[in-house]
């Protein structure tokens, strides 16, 4: 990858308008970390410590439904993306759910308590604080509307928006899942797109 200074520029600059300096000042705190496929960023009933910036890979979060143990995936999360399962990792308790790489994966993580200590100086540390948690405040109200309010099509073109390339990186079941329809659904879903000329997931 580019080295670890110009990637955190590439993504932090842009998110909470952090300076050159404030990016420097938080160097030392994040690690580089490989993560191979079907492993763990997090697990469930695991305490979230870490909040990781996606530099090569895909994640999913999921949980195991109690009564069926049916696997249900609720997020997807790639590259120059923020990975992390925020409940978790603002209250320091377990979490409820699974974090796993979909594909060989590295990220850049920070540790909480070091992002505590950077949200203690006198920076713009503090500003990316508040942006982080509207973010993943915005990508949980965002789900909930999507079931309430689009239909599995336009949950498919939304994802594929967020998410270029993913129908060729991840299994159509996840992605079924994700929707909240069965496989063949999907299927239905991509030959209408195909149909309209649309060409998108194919």
């Amino acid at each position: 990858m580019n080295s670890k200074h110009q990637f955190l520029r590439d993504v932090l600059i842009p998110f909470a308008a952090l300076t050159d300096n404030d990016v420097a000042v938080s160097l030392t705190y994040w690690r580089s970390r490989k993560i191979a496929k079907g492993e763990f960023f997090n697990i469930q009933n695991f305490v979230c410590t870490d909040l990781a910036l996606i530099v090569s890979g895909i994640f999913r979060v999921y949980f195991i439904h109690p009564e069926t143990q049916e696997e249900k995936n609720m997020y997807f999360f790639s590259e120059q993306q923020f990975l992390v399962s925020f409940r978790s990792f603002i209250n320091q308790y377990p979490c409820y759910y699974f974090i796993e790489a979909l594909e060989d994966a590295e990220i850049l993580s920070i540790h909480y308590t070091d992002l505590q200590y950077l949200y203690s100086t006198p920076t713009g540390w503090q500003k990316f604080g508040r942006l982080i948690a509207e973010l993943f405040f915005n990508y949980s109200q965002s789900r909930t509307e999507e079931f309430l309010f689009n239909t599995p099509e336009e949950r498919y073109l939304k994802m594929l928006n967020e998410h270029p390339g993913i129908v060729n990186r991840v299994a159509a079941y996840h992605i079924s899942s994700y929707l909240g329809i069965k496989n063949p659904s999907l299927t239905r879903i991509k030959k209408r797109l195909q149909q309209s000329n649309r060409g998108l997931g194919s």
